[in-house]
């Protein structure tokens, strides 16, 4: 079964990536991006989506034009676990390569 975080694992991880937060009232983060336009955020969400199919841990997100907005939480453990923090690292890692809008 997955583990789901202690609140100290969850404080002290959360606040290693970058721009994610909390989720009010759900045990889950999320993180705004805004990219130049649609053809980067689509290629962004490409690349997470094959990641989170190897991974076999899919986020829930919301595109509209060059905007997206990801949540992450492990369902099967009602809150987050070491497999969302593991998929954040690697947004964060494509997101800086990414063409955000500054």
């Amino acid at each position: 079964m997955i583990q789901k975080l202690s609140p100290e694992q969850r404080t002290t991880q959360v606040a290693q990536l970058d721009g994610w937060q909390n989720v009010e009232g759900r045990d889950a983060i999320k993180r705004q991006l805004k990219f130049v336009d649609f053809n980067a955020a689509f290629g962004f969400m490409t690349r997470v989506a094959i990641k989170a199919q190897e991974m076999d841990h899919h986020p829930e997100w919301f595109n509209v034009y060059s905007n997206v907005e990801i949540t992450l939480s492990t369902h099967e453990a009602n809150g987050i676990t070491e497999r969302d923090i593991r998929l954040a690292r690697f947004i964060d890692e494509i997101a800086a390569g990414s063409d955000l809008s500054r």
